[in-house]
Parts: structure tokens; sequence; C-alpha cells
């Protein structure tokens, strides 16, 4: 694939994994994406998973058509883009390795060499002439690694953006970008919002025309309107105005409660997305209960504490900086109800969240007294 005259895809697609990272479900499939930039002098960016070095090499050699690279530029280490440095480096030995002084670090640590003799130490802000292009080296520090750097490509403009503007799903596949993009930045990078932050504001001014990021499709058009979106992730701001109704029931009750709810909300207008913690895909709960302005919280008391799929999925949220929600709780218990106060504790950890009245409180299965709380706090959420 020519991404332009002179810049090569030579990436992968993973269409056997089911689980990426051991974690994240990928019904779609996974691209590990390389990229070969040829000028005078010929960079190869990253490698790719390690199960995929044949297959890479393969396209490597293709594009170069006989010539040898010049470099091997490595932005980010972790091992489904840098598994494959020791074999590149074994079928081309005169090419320079290119990456931060961290990034050795870790190849010593991985191959049991920083490749002393071939490197080449680079920090933001550095430069290197491939003849006709120059690349830039702007430094992404805990984005989501600590030695992650992104490269600039001031003739074409094109930004090699490490994990940043990744999505799930191979190249191949026919979606809507922000979905899995969103459940992927939530899930992997959403911790640091600051960091990506500062790297935005780093390279707000470089007039990026195409984006190459190492997992998922090459952006081509509308650029900026993906930089929005990742200014909108990385503040914790609601992208979308609605509810997002997170529950785990047992025998249906606390169930019946949320469907109550549900129900109230769309009647009053408000756009609501509800989700069965014990069998939807944890992920994507993430992402929905960071895309929305709102989110309710309903479980069970469960041996004097919370539902143990609620207790995670509160632990994700407050792991990646759950911020500037409104908040509603629906509470069950057929003795002691307890799970209100509980989720209550957990998420006064998390930044600017207004706690809406009234808590709904359930003895076991809903009764009369419970819809009127449900109304009143549907009220409250419109």
């Amino acid at each position: 694939m020519n991404i332009t005259d002179n810049v090569r895809y030579v990436g992968v697609n993973d269409y056997d994994i089911d689980l990426f990272e051991g974690m994240y479900v990928v019904p779609n499939g996974m691209a590990y994406n390389s990229y070969v930039v040829l000028d005078e002098k010929i960079a190869v960016m990253d490698t790719v998973d390690k199960r995929f070095q044949k297959a890479w090499l393969d396209n490597v050699e293709s594009v170069l058509q006989g010539k040898e690279p010049d470099y091997l530029i490595v932005q980010h280490m972790e091992p489904d883009h840098s598994a494959n440095i020791s074999a590149f480096a074994k079928r081309y030995p005169s090419a320079i390795i290119v990456a931060t002084r961290q990034a050795f670090v870790m190849m010593q640590n991985y191959f049991g060499t920083d490749y002393a003799e071939k490197r080449l130490v680079v920090g933001d802000g550095d430069t290197l002439s491939l003849g006709g292009r120059t690349l830039s080296f702007v430094t992404a520090p805990m984005v989501h690694w600590p030695e992650v750097m992104m490269t600039f490509d001031d003739k074409d403009k094109i930004l090699f953006s490490a994990d940043a503007f990744g999505k799930f799903g191979t190249t191949d596949t026919d979606e809507e970008w922000a979905c899995e993009a969103r459940r992927y930045y939530f899930g992997i990078v959403g911790k640091y919002g600051v960091q990506v932050r500062n790297v935005l504001q780093k390279i707000a001014n470089l007039g990026v025309k195409t984006i190459c990021p190492l997992h998922g499709v090459v952006l081509q058009e509308n650029v900026q309107d993906y930089m929005s979106l990742y200014q909108t992730w990385s503040g914790y701001e609601a992208e979308d105005e609605g509810v997002f109704i997170a529950y785990t029931s047992v025998y249906g009750n606390t169930k019946k409660a949320v469907e109550l709810l549900e129900l109230a909300l769309k009647k009053r207008g408000v756009k609501t997305v509800v989700c069965d913690l014990a069998r939807n895909d944890r992920a994507e709960a993430v992402e929905d209960a960071f895309r929305y302005s709102k989110t309710v919280f309903a479980t069970t008391t469960y041996n004097g504490e919370i539902f143990p799929f609620m207790r995670e999925f509160i632990y994700d949220l407050c792991e990646r900086n759950f911020q500037n929600k409104t908040v509603g709780f629906i509470e069950n218990g057929s003795w002691a109800p307890m799970a209100g106060r509980v989720m209550r504790e957990r998420l006064d950890k998390c930044k600017n969240l207004q706690f809406v009245e009234p808590v709904v409180t359930i003895f076991s299965a809903v009764k009369d007294e419970n819809v009127q709380q449900i109304e009143a706090l549907a009220d409250a959420l419109s």
C-alpha cells in the first residue's frame, strides 16, 4: 500500500488473535503497522509482532527492491512493535538503529544488546535528514510507555504517531474509526491524559496531513477531527450528552430497576445506553462511561461489599482518571443495602464528580416507592 509515492506500508494484519494484550476482545483482529520511507537514504519505521516476522521481512524486501535500508527507527518498544529488531539487524547489518536512550535500555533487557556499535540516540526536537526530507523526533513519554517517540516527515507532512491514534481491528476492517479507537484509547492510553495533551501541544503546529499509527488504519482525511477527539478524550471531557447505565443483577430485580430508569430517561428525550457488566465487554463499558456526560451505577450488595463485576469496573474507571461526570446510584440488598455507600466511597477519589439524588434503594424487589425514586432520579439526570 502506498501512503505517498515514497512512503509505503509494510505492516501485517492479524486475523487469528482473540485477545489483544491478553485482555481486549478484538473481533476484527489487529493490525501491526510498519512503514518504509524511500529517499536518498531509506528508513524503516518500526517492526511487527514476532509471529509475523517472515511476512514482515518479505514486505520490507519487496518494497526495497534490492536496496539496503539505512535506518530502522524504533518508536515504541512494546513487543508487538519491537519483536523483530534482532531479525532486522541480522538481515540488514549495516542499518543504523534510531531510538530514544530509554528504548536502547529496553533493547538490552529484551535482546541482550543495546546495539552500541550501530545506534543513533535521539531526543525531543532532534532531526535526521534522508536527503529530500527531514525527519523530526517528538518524544512522547508515557503515551503510553516511557521510551515512546513520534516522527514527523516534513516533506509529506506525515506524523508517524506510535500507538497514538491507533485502534483495534485490521486495516481492511470496514467500520467507524471512532468506536474502536475510543475503546483502544481509554483501555490502553486513558490513564495518561496529561501526557497526551503535552504531545498534542508539541505537534499542533506541524501541519500534519497524514497520521500513520502503529495500529489500525492510516488517517489521511480530516486529520484535525481525529486530533480534536484526542483533545476531548485526553481532557476527560464528555464527548456526547447522555446517560450511561452500568449494572449487575443477580435475580433480575436490579435489572428491572435499570429498565424502568432507561424507559423514564428515554421518555424525557435523554440518550441512554445500558450495559450488563456481567455479559458485555468491560472495555466497551469503560469507553462508554468516559464518552457520555452522566453515568448511573446499579448493583447489589454482595458479601457486605458490591458485586465483583461492578467492583472491577469502578476500579478500571478510577485507574483511568474518571472525572468530570454527573453520577447516580441504584443499590439493592435483601436486608442491609450497602452498595450505594461502597460505590460512592470508591468514586470519591475521582475528580469533579457531581453526585445526584436520590439514591434508589431496593430491598430485594422493586416496589411502588422505588418507582417514584426512579422517576425522581430520571428528573435529576435530565
